[in-house]
């Protein structure tokens, strides 16, 4: 019999209760009493810590089990004599936890990263759209030991490093140390017989599940911005399970470039609109038709840029506000006119200059030009070109 049950009752551990058992109470409890994640349950951490510190050492839990927490006090093992909370779930947990004097950040998994290709109209509008992945879980039937309670074992091959050293010679009186995974363990440093081995997990303490994340897209969210599920990646023991990021990836538009906040789209324009004016129908990525309006003697130039004021791309966390819609304009110009029509439309125009040719002018033929092809021929000339007399010969003189 015990004389107390206190500590036992803060952990929720019966007295005969195995190491095992007592680590996973207190594991359970640390977590979620941690002041990290439990600003005001300071108090109640420092008695799991405590409580813990005492049952988990032998000669510390019989003088308890034998006087209670009175003969740890006489013994001066006790009161003031208790190790620093913080310390204790440093040394479990190596440092999971951020904050004060040096202790880190919970040790956390990878985090996993998917794309998701969204058009311009998504983007725009906001949309939801679900996506379903596999990741591994803690497996329930073992919960994460990965085998019966008492079969997980230090490896023998690594002494539980996880990590094996290999000596290899490199000449006479050379060798080198190569540090390479355990393959006993696979760099767990601990072993689980087979025959002891979960059958739900088959011992790799985790297994894969189906998960359906439903990713909420934002009016004027952008490419590359990143959507974060936290603590939705893969689970580990004695790990935070990571973040699952949504990367976001815009697809190309067959009228709209996007610039930040602003539209940006080109319009053909025949020259007689060019000229004359012209009404054009715009269709936006909401489904509504904007009209624009250009009168006749108010003439449109090749590259002209015009712009709509709050018809761009909604800003985010601020949809009721909009960037503005760019219009870029380029004039069809026609291959030919008939000769007929010629005079008719030189009354229509503004007279032309008159030029002087100089007498033995000569007359010369204007010739296509593909700017592009010209481009590449210029890169494949060669760096340097000979002389047709043949290469350059320098003549050595020697004293």
């Amino acid at each position: 019999m015990v004389k107390e049950t206190t500590f036992y009752d803060v952990l929720g551990v019966k007295p005969d209760c195995s190491p095992e058992d007592l680590k996973k109470a207190y594991r359970k409890l640390a977590l979620k009493y941690h002041p990290d994640k439990n600003p005001n349950e300071g108090e109640r951490f420092k008695q799991i810590s405590q409580a813990y510190e005492v049952l988990s050492n032998p000669e510390k839990k019989r003088i308890y089990d034998q006087g209670g927490e009175q003969a740890l006090k006489e013994g001066g093992m006790g009161g003031n004599g208790f190790s620093s909370p913080m310390d204790i779930f440093d040394m479990f947990f190596g440092g999971a936890f951020g904050g004060g004097r040096g202790r880190r950040r919970e040790r956390k998994g990878q985090d996993v990263i998917h794309q998701l290709s969204v058009s311009l109209e998504e983007l725009y509008n906001g949309t939801v759209r679900k996506l379903a992945l596999q990741k591994n879980v803690i497996c329930d039937k073992c919960e994460g030991i990965g085998g019966k309670k008492g079969s997980v074992e230090q490896c023998t091959s690594c002494h539980g490093s996880g990590m094996q050293v290999q000596i290899q010679q490199l000449g006479p009186g050379m060798i080198q140390h190569m540090q390479t995974m355990c393959s006993e363990c696979k760099g767990q440093g601990e072993r689980i017989n087979p025959r002891d081995r979960c059958k739900q997990c088959m011992g790799r303490k985790t297994v894969r599940d189906r998960k359906i994340l439903e990713v909420h897209v934002d009016p004027g969210m952008m490419d590359g911005q990143k959507i974060v599920f936290n603590g939705e990646g893969d689970q580990e023991p004695e790990l935070e399970a990571g973040d699952i990021v949504i990367l976001l990836e815009e697809k190309e538009h067959d009228v709209f470039k996007r610039s930040r906040h602003d539209l940006i789209m080109r319009m053909h324009l025949q020259l007689v609109e060019a000229l004359c004016g012209f009404q054009k129908v715009i269709r936006t990525l909401d489904g509504r038709d904007l009209v624009i309006t250009m009168l006749p003697g108010m003439v449109t130039k090749h590259g002209d840029v015009k712009c709509i004021l709050n018809e761009g791309m909604p800003i985010h966390k601020d949809p009721f506000t909009h960037g503005k819609l760019i219009i870029q304009f380029v004039v069809n110009f026609p291959k030919s006119i008939n000769p007929t029509v010629i005079p008719t439309l030189e009354q229509c125009l503004p007279a032309r200059e008159e030029v002087l040719i100089p007498d033995g002018a000569e007359d010369v033929v204007l010739t296509d030009l593909d700017p592009e092809a010209e481009h590449r021929r210029r890169d494949q000339r060669p760096a340097y070109e000979e002389d047709q007399g043949g290469p350059s010969r320098v003549q050595c003189t020697t004293q």
